[in-house]
């Protein structure tokens, strides 16, 4: 063996145990940031359902389920939708927090549905307690941050703003809009999207795809009691979509 072979050899062999302890290293990095898994992947625990129309702890039609690790909306028990609207609350309350999820719209939109609920999901922060939603309730009060997926031509882009039973200032100036658009990216076809809601109490950032989509502040219930804190849940509202991660980090107040 030359001298030049002997070197490329051992100078491969080192290079290769350089790079090995930063593979190793790079998942416990992300643990000791302290992010929370809130989906494990396996089952729905720590998740409960609530429809209109049903009690709370009622999986209406099976229409959560996990399929292939995946926490997946599904119609596929349905004949038609007859203003069901659907909800599953994570079991843990929240004021500070980053979330961090990456989901994909899959199939058709159940027969009945809205035209403007298909391909529309969200996360609703800030809910009040999931044992104090009415049995024919359709919302929770709370701040929605909307999951909008494209149809495959013009715009339609993803984090929006819903208000159901709430307010916020938008632009630095209290507004009672239901919806506003925030202007963010749209996304179509089946593709996954990775989105992240900062929440600081009453401060609330959109980011998708790791670009700031909006920021807004002092969000409050409909009679001006600041909201800042409460449950946080994931849609079902005619559209299936699967979520593959759903993690939590929290934030000092």
């Amino acid at each position: 063996m030359t001298k030049a072979l002997i070197f490329a050899t051992f100078f491969s062999v080192g290079l290769s145990f350089a790079q090995e302890p930063g593979t190793k290293t790079a998942a416990p990095a992300a643990k000791k940031e302290g992010w929370i898994t809130l989906f494990n992947g396996k089952n729905l625990d720590g998740w409960t359902p609530k429809f209109a129309g049903s009690d709370l702890g009622v999986n209406y039609k099976d229409t959560f389920q996990v399929k292939d690790g995946l926490l997946t909306i599904d119609y596929s028990k349905w004949e038609k939708f007859d203003g069901e609207f659907g909800h599953l609350y994570y079991k843990t309350p929240y004021s500070h927090y980053k979330i961090r999820s990456t989901y994909r719209f899959i199939g058709e939109q159940v027969n009945g549905g809205p035209g403007w609920a298909n391909r529309n999901n969200g996360f609703m922060i800030h809910c009040q307690d999931p044992k104090t939603i009415k049995k024919d309730q359709k919302f929770p009060d709370s701040i929605e941050v909307q999951l909008l997926g494209g149809f495959g031509k013009g715009d339609r882009g993803t984090l929006n703003i819903c208000t159901p039973g709430t307010h916020l200032h938008w632009n630095g100036k209290l507004t009672k809009a239901h919806v506003i658009e925030t202007k963010g990216p749209t996304f179509h076809g089946d593709q996954w999207v990775t989105v992240e809601i900062e929440v600081r109490g009453d401060k609330i950032k959109h980011i998708a795809e790791g670009k700031v989509v909006c920021e807004y502040d002092k969000t409050q219930l409909n009679d001006g009691s600041p909201l800042t804190s409460g449950y946080i849940s994931i849609q079902a509202e005619t559209a299936p979509i699967q979520f593959k991660t759903i993690e939590l980090l929290p934030l000092k107040g």
